[in-house]
C-alpha cells in the first residue's frame, strides 16, 4: 500500500459548502502525481466535512510541529521538514563535497562577477507552502537577492537549485523536492550523480508546474538558462583541474 499525503494550499470550510483550491495529492514511493483528482465524486460525498475537518487537524498539528522545528534548529545541524516531519542529514561524502564545492566555486565566482545575484549552499532554510529543505546549491536573481538582509533566516523559492545525489537523498530529490520546486516556480533544478559523473537539466516551462528535462549529460558544456551565460564543461564538476581552468575562464572574461 503507497503512503498517501495531501498538500493542499487552501482549504475553506463553511457552513455549507467546501472550497478547495491548489490541492494535490501524492502516491508517496510510487512517483505517481494526480493533478486532476475525481473532485466532483469527492465534492459529492456524504462525509465531506468529515474529510475537511480531518484534513484540517492534521495541517493544524503540521503546523505547530514545523514552528517548533523552526525554532530548534540550529547552523550546525542540516535537516529538513518535509510532510509534516523532521528529516535528518547524515554528513556528506567526499564525493559530494568536493562537486558541490566544484559547482559552487565556478557558479559564485560568475554570478558575483557578473552581479546577477546571490549564491547560497547547504544551509540556506527555503520555506516553502508546506515544507522547508536545504538544497545543495541555489541561486536567487538580483531582485530576489536585494530583499535579504544579513539576518534573514528564511528565505523564499530560489530561481536555480542543484541536488547532488546521495543514497540517502536520491529518492527526495527525485520524488517531493522535484515536484515541490517545480510547484513553487524554481524555473531550472539540476540533479548532479556523483558516480554516473552527470547531470540532468530541468527546465520549467512558463505557465506549467511539472518540468522538461531539457538534457542528461556527461560531457560537453551545459549552459544555464536561468544563470545567463552561465556555460560550464561538464567534467569540471567532476575533475579539479578541469575545475581550474572553467574558474580561471570565468575570472578572465
Amino acid at each position: 500500500m503507497h503512503e498517501v499525503w495531501v498538500n493542499t494550499q487552501v482549504l475553506h470550510a463553511r457552513s455549507n459548502s467546501i472550497r478547495i483550491e491548489a490541492w494535490k495529492i501524492c502516491f508517496a514511493g510510487s512517483g505517481m502525481m494526480l493533478e486532476e483528482f475525481e473532485l466532483t465524486s469527492l465534492m459529492s460525498r456524504p462525509d465531506l466535512p468529515r474529510i475537511a475537518a480531518t484534513i484540517n487537524a492534521t495541517l493544524e498539528a503540521e503546523r505547530q510541529r514545523r514552528q517548533r522545528f523552526r525554532a530548534d534548529l540550529t547552523p550546525s545541524v542540516k535537516a529538513e521538514f518535509i510532510a509534516g516531519q523532521m528529516v535528518m542529514h547524515s554528513p556528506a561524502k567526499a564525493k559530494h563535497l568536493r562537486v558541490t564545492d566544484n559547482l559552487v566555486s565556478l557558479l559564485r565566482h560568475y554570478v558575483i562577477a557578473n552581479q546577477s545575484g546571490e549564491v547560497f549552499t547547504e544551509k540556506a532554510l527555503i520555506c516553502l507552502t508546506r515544507n522547508d529543505y536545504e538544497p545543495d546549491v541555489c541561486f536567487f536573481n538580483a531582485e530576489k537577492a536585494a530583499t535579504f538582509d544579513g539576518d534573514t533566516m528564511e528565505f523564499p523559492a530560489p530561481d536555480f537549485i542543484v541536488e547532488v545525489l546521495s543514497d540517502s537523498t536520491a529518492h527526495r530529490d527525485r520524488g517531493v523536492k522535484f515536484d515541490d520546486y517545480a510547484l513553487h516556480g524554481v524555473k531550472e533544478y539540476w540533479i548532479i550523480d556523483c558516480d554516473a559523473e552527470s547531470v540532468e537539466q530541468y527546465i520549467l516551462p512558463n505557465g506549467r508546474t511539472n518540468y522538461d528535462l531539457a538534457h542528461k549529460l556527461t560531457e560537453g558544456p551545459i549552459e544555464s538558462i536561468v544563470v545567463s551565460g552561465f556555460r560550464i564543461p561538464v567534467i569540471a564538476l567532476f575533475d579539479t583541474q578541469e575545475n581550474q581552468q572553467a574558474l580561471r575562464s570565468i575570472l578572465e572574461a
